[in-house]
């Protein structure tokens, strides 16, 4: 029976629904876990210093395929732990520029995977935000400072509302006590809104998120829509779910024989919007009729 490895920055108890739409793209493609197919989970619980010695006791167990997934250093560690194990990846951010491989039709090396572009919409999600909530003026953009991809994202959000003679103010938070110092600086500030940029870390802390952005009566952009599930005001991106379907749908291929550098790295091809009527309604808001027919979901 193959073993794949499944590593992630997440833990254990956080976002299940994902490793759950993991398997259902290996039981799509004839891979069933416990019937022909073992998974090893290593949680780093948030961690990152954690992920070299996950990743190492991988490699010792000679697992067929690793599956590496919670932004782009589970990967790197991946990729500097083995040049010969498969590796899939499923990432928010543009895998090209972070190095995991040398393009996006042919990788090239042992990685391949998939990719929500997550990080290159924020000038539209800006634009969806102000859509929603005219008097949006100052923004206010949240960050995970330890993040790389932070870097070019704001960049390109900054340069976005420039060019509409709006502001832009970074708020930078790493752990659950700085989210909850950006949102009382962002109060501060007086600003109108808050971007949320895309992490690994934030998305287990949703809860937090949607409740401080009620407390402060701030409105709220995400980039998944599991914030808007819980009461978040509204998000634009790709779906996690297929992100994960799609890691186990290349992982089965891999096992049936075919070698990541012949896979191209998957791209969305829908992006979808959702939008929370009951918490626009809380925040004072009117739904405009146009953002109502275009969203792919409405919580009312």
């Amino acid at each position: 029976m193959p073993v794949v490895g499944f590593v992630t920055i997440a833990g254990a108890n956080q976002n299940t629904h994902l490793p759950a739409a993991f398997r259902a793209g290996l039981k799509e493609n004839g891979f069933a876990e416990g019937k022909n197919v073992a998974i090893e989970y290593r949680w780093a619980e948030g961690h990152l210093e954690r992920l070299p010695s996950l990743v190492a006791d991988l490699v010792r167990r000679r697992v067929a395929v690793i599956l590496s997934t919670g932004g782009d250093v589970p990967t790197l560690v991946a990729k500097g732990a083995t040049t010969t194990i498969p590796i899939v990846f499923l990432t928010g951010a543009d895998p090209v520029r972070s190095g995991l491989v040398a393009s996006l039709n042919r990788p090239g090396g042992n990685a391949t995977g998939a990719t929500l572009l997550a990080g290159m919409l924020g000038a539209k999600r800006m634009a969806l935000l102000r859509e929603l909530a005219p008097k949006v003026r100052t923004l206010g953009m949240l960050v995970n400072p330890n993040n790389p991809n932070s870097e070019p994202d704001t960049a390109d959000v900054q340069a976005a509302a420039r060019a509409i003679g709006g502001q832009v103010q970074v708020l930078e938070a790493s752990n659950g006590e700085e989210i909850e110092a950006a949102f009382a600086a962002l109060a501060r500030a007086k600003l109108d809104g808050l971007l949320v940029n895309p992490d690994p870390i934030f998305l287990p802390r949703r809860d937090q998120f949607v409740s401080l952005a009620a407390r402060h009566a701030v409105p709220t952009m995400y980039y998944a829509r599991e914030y808007v599930d819980a009461g978040g005001l509204m998000s634009y991106g790709a779906s996690f779910t297929w992100l994960y379907r799609q890691g186990g749908i290349y992982v089965a291929r891999i096992l049936q024989g075919e070698k990541p550098a012949d896979l191209a790295v998957v791209q969305p091809t829908k992006f979808e919007l959702a939008i929370n009527a009951k918490t626009a309604k809380a925040l004072g808001l009117s739904v405009p009729t146009p953002l109502l027919v275009s969203a792919d979901k409405v919580i009312e």
